[in-house]
């Protein structure tokens, strides 16, 4: 779990990642989630905490979720579901460790060294043998029937609004966030990612005792979204049968989607969010 306040930025460890989701919090703020394979990433962060929804999205890929702290939402459905994971308030002190160039709470960060050894003292397993959630093909996918989309706006809120630009020349798309650049916190280079999936999901506030304005989300049947990449863009159906099921990506004529060998951000806004798609 990423944390994505303002006085997070820059993140690391975001461009090593394969996939990264991206989903509304309280406050109209939003919190990523960043997945690994195979990679030695040794600075991730800032780390915050869990939120219930997003374990939907470690379960369909066989994750170990890492996370600092949880809502009670989360701490529950981590039980119900036997969730493996690291939680760094209640790791030894060795797993994560805080920065100086940042201020509490955003300064919490780990690596994928110490995530392994935490996780095999658990005993978890660190190999999986699921299928991946997308379908990844080594040809170049050209969505030729699409429509431009050189550039794309994301509002998830008043707050966050997330826009990706189309690099021509690499053939990926860089990211920026409340109209600044987002980048890596060591190498100060551009994050970009090669494909871009939108899912419209209705998000809602909690009544719980804590009245903190923390979110749900209604992300169970099937519902309408993009898949961009190489500069276009075609509608999409995103079908996610229960919580531990692998999302299924199909277009409208019901095929699955083929995706471009390279990285993902899965922007999960809410229903009747004005996201605009333009062709330079």
């Amino acid at each position: 779990m990423i944390d994505n306040h303002s006085d997070a930025w820059p993140q690391a460890g975001l461009q090593k990642a394969y996939m990264v989701y991206e989903i509304v919090v309280e406050g109209g703020e939003t919190r990523l989630m960043a997945l690994f394979k195979g990679a030695d990433v040794p600075k991730i962060g800032p780390v915050r905490s869990a939120r219930h929804y997003f374990l939907d999205y470690a379960m369909e890929n066989d994750a170990i979720y890492t996370h600092f702290g949880e809502s009670p939402q989360a701490d529950s459905d981590i039980k119900k579901y036997s969730i493996h994971e690291i939680d760094g308030i209640a790791e030894d002190g060795t797993t994560f460790w805080r920065v100086k160039d940042k201020a509490s709470p955003h300064n919490a960060v780990t690596s994928i060294e110490k995530l392994k050894t935490s996780a095999q003292n658990k005993k978890y397993r660190t190999t999986s043998s699921e299928a991946s959630v997308l379908n990844y093909v080594t040809d170049e996918v050209e969505l030729e029937d699409g429509q431009a989309a050189t550039s794309v706006t994301i509002p998830h809120s008043q707050l966050q609004t997330v826009k990706y630009v189309y690099d021509e020349q690499n053939k990926v798309y860089q990211r920026q966030a409340r109209g600044k650049q987002q980048t890596d916190w060591d190498t100060k280079e551009p994050i970009t990612t090669k494909n871009i999936i939108i899912t419209f999901c209705e998000n809602y506030t909690l009544q719980d005792k804590e009245n903190k304005g923390r979110q749900g989300l209604k992300n169970i049947g099937t519902f309408d979204g993009y898949y961009i990449t190489n500069g276009k863009a075609i509608k999409i159906k995103c079908i996610k049968k229960a919580r531990e099921e692998k999302t299924v990506y199909q277009d409208l004529e019901g095929n699955v989607i083929n995706v471009n060998d390279g990285n993902t951000f899965v922007n999960i806004c809410p229903t009747g969010a004005n996201v605009t798609l333009e062709g330079f």
